[in-house]
């Protein structure tokens, strides 16, 4: 059995999205540092299950639950799911969400009500859920991108207007919450390695050279900037990129 670090040591978290990518690694991060974690999914039971696996083996306790976040009840459910589970909620990690590129003519009001209902509805009512069972103290970080920074080319209206909601929405909870010491912030991802976007892709190439450093980042690049937030006192309605410079 690994050891834990333990500055999150009796806290709970819940990881929207949570069975691989940015999601799994951030979940394992934050086991590491001591908290018990619950993980959303919807079509990788065994990729969650893995995940559950990978906590378990820290010493400490976790979950996989089958939440949708295009589906309002499962959104906001999977919150009261976690604090029964695993006795609370301290930390909710609003990483679950869809991407959907193509030129703005093309795009189908299908397509339009899915992500705004996973990437902007879904988050609201999570951290609405979070905000009423939370722990004074407690935390909210959600994952953004680097399009709410900038946009480098055509055919990501849709995704980067859904991101950018997420900062205003950071922003009020940050106010909202505050007098409780409850924290809000937002993590901007670059080019991240991960099997829906990986480095090695076809797509890879024009993605690096966007950045500053040249190169994909790893998902635990970003679930490092997650810990650290779980853990900050002083720090909130903030913004972080983890982009390689891509916003540079």
């Amino acid at each position: 059995m690994t050891t834990t670090h333990g500055t999150l040591n009796g806290k709970v978290a819940l990881v929207t999205g949570g069975s691989r990518g940015i999601g799994a690694a951030t979940a394992v991060r934050l086991a590491r540092e001591g908290a018990d974690v619950a993980v959303t999914y919807v079509g990788g039971e065994e990729a969650a299950s893995d995940v559950v696996r990978r906590v378990e083996a820290l010493g400490r306790r976790a979950v996989a639950l089958r939440a949708d976040s295009a589906d309002p009840e499962e959104a906001a459910g999977a919150v009261p799911r976690t604090a029964e589970a695993l006795g609370g909620l301290d930390v909710l990690v609003n990483n679950a969400g869809v991407g959907v590129l193509g030129p703005l003519g093309e795009l189908s009001l299908a397509q339009v009500d899915r992500v705004l209902a996973v990437n902007v509805r879904g988050v609201f009512l999570a951290s609405q859920a979070a905000a009423a069972r939370m722990r004074d103290g407690g935390r909210i970080i959600t994952i953004g991108s680097c399009m709410t920074q900038r946009v480098p080319g055509p055919g990501g209206t849709l995704y980067a207007t859904s991101k950018s909601a997420l900062i205003g929405l950071t922003k009020a909870l940050a106010r909202e919450l505050g007098a409780r010491g409850i924290t809000a912030n937002i993590v901007h991802p670059g080019p991240i390695d991960t099997d829906m976007n990986p480095g090695d892709g076809p797509f890879a190439a024009g993605q690096a050279a966007m950045t500053a450093a040249g190169r994909f980042g790893a998902a635990e690049e970003v679930a490092s900037m997650v810990a650290y937030l779980a853990e900050a006192d002083y720090v909130t309605g903030a913004e972080f990129s983890v982009d390689g410079g891509h916003a540079a």
